[in-house]
């Protein structure tokens, strides 16, 4: 790919994936990571930076959705999977004979699975799922012995075999938050009782991102992580990327498509939202919303080009948006062409995915994962 040449595109650092996945194991270094690569990769690419994790040393591998786990499988991944949200009629057989984990959170997915381990012939890998208190997937305290009970007897009859027992923190990336110890301590009644009636896990885990970098006691045989992978912090108030030993692996990077000269009280973009105020100079950057740039940044997001950080003049359109340059010696130097970097690590003056969160009023993670499938990646270091 001549990138010189392209409109926008996505460099994916996978040595920066291998490093992140390696501290987070020093982090952890009495649990194995998942390493968790849902919504393709939080936008990195599925696949190349499963296989970099691997590389580095993770030891399972986790989606949302089946149709994410078998995706995996169909490229030749043969590293435990777990999958997660499920919906009554989903693909059951076909992640059966896969060999993935499927998480269960309620008899009727307890029943679904044990008629695909019925149907495919083999024994189906599950894992329960406790809600300890997110209040979204997974069991309640009052109806967990019903659903182990039924588990083990499903155990017994061969049909499923309990892998997991897992859970998922809501407020992990708030240190200090007073419903971590609280989940902490109902998830160790729901092991206890669980274990009590029977279940020997091979993993249980609990601990996400932030509860890996912070909470040492929730790491119990597993901890999953996501957008720490990706080397973007979990949160601001856990610290930079930097602070926590994590390096970001996504640079966005777009080549300039029209640099004009326009005289003062000049309207840009729709609604004339930014008006010049002096005569300047306007670079167009052929990205936009149906990118994944967010519009909500309009007017603030930040922009590396021609030396300088700028900011979004105006409203982020569909597939484009504006800088005003402004009218020094720097910004007489901008030609179309030239490269502009949306977000990357950092460390050379650009400005973060974590800059453009704050810009957008939202978190990180949304802003990696929203970039669009027809913005290419391109790998480095595979």
């Amino acid at each position: 790919m001549n990138e010189t040449a392209t409109r926008v595109y996505a460099e994916i650092d996978l040595d920066a994936v291998r490093g992140n996945v390696r501290a987070l194991r020093e982090r952890a270094p009495r649990a194995r990571v998942m390493a968790v690569v849902k919504a393709d990769g939080y936008g990195h690419g599925a696949v190349p930076c499963a296989r970099a994790a691997l590389d580095a040393g993770a030891a399972w591998l986790g989606t949302a959705t089946p149709e994410e786990a078998l995706a995996l499988r169909a490229a030749g991944i043969d590293a435990p999977v777990m999958c997660w949200l499920w919906t009554p009629g989903g693909p059951w057989r076909e992640a059966v004979e896969a060999g993935i984990d499927v998480s269960v959170s309620a008899l009727w997915a307890l029943d679904e699975v044990r008629a695909a381990a019925r149907a495919a012939g083999r024994t189906a890998r599950v894992q329960l799922k406790a809600d300890t208190g997110l209040g979204r997937g997974g069991c309640q305290p009052a109806d967990w012995a019903e659903l182990v009970g039924a588990a083990v007897a499903a155990q017994a009859e061969g049909t499923v075999h309990v892998t997991g027992l897992w859970s998922h923190f809501a407020c992990a990336d708030e240190p200090g938050h007073p419903s971590i110890p609280l989940q902490l301590a109902a998830f160790r009644d729901m092991l206890a009782y669980a274990e009590k009636e029977g279940v020997e896990p091979e993993v249980r885990h609990i601990a996400n991102s932030p509860a890996t970098l912070t909470l040492p006691e929730s790491h119990f045989d597993l901890v999953r992580c996501g957008l720490a992978v990706y080397g973007v912090s979990p949160a601001p108030e856990l610290g930079t990327a930097a602070q926590l030993g994590l390096r970001p692996a996504m640079t966005l990077k777009a080549s300039v498509a029209l640099v004009k000269d326009v005289p003062a009280g000049h309207g840009v973009s729709y609604g004339h939202h930014h008006v010049t105020a002096e005569d300047t100079r306007l670079a167009l950057v052929p990205a936009g919303y149906a990118d994944g740039i967010p519009r909500h940044a309009s007017g603030r997001g930040p922009v590396l080009l021609g030396g300088k950080t700028r900011t979004v003049a105006g409203r982020v359109a569909m597939d484009q948006f504006v800088v005003d340059l402004g009218s020094g010696d720097d910004a007489a130097q901008v030609r179309a062409g030239d490269e502009a970097v949306l977000f990357g690590p950092g460390e050379d003056g650009e400005p973060t995915a974590e800059d453009w969160a704050q810009a957008a009023g939202t978190i990180a993670y949304e802003i990696v994962t929203r970039i669009g499938a027809r913005v290419p990646r391109v790998y480095r270091n595979g």
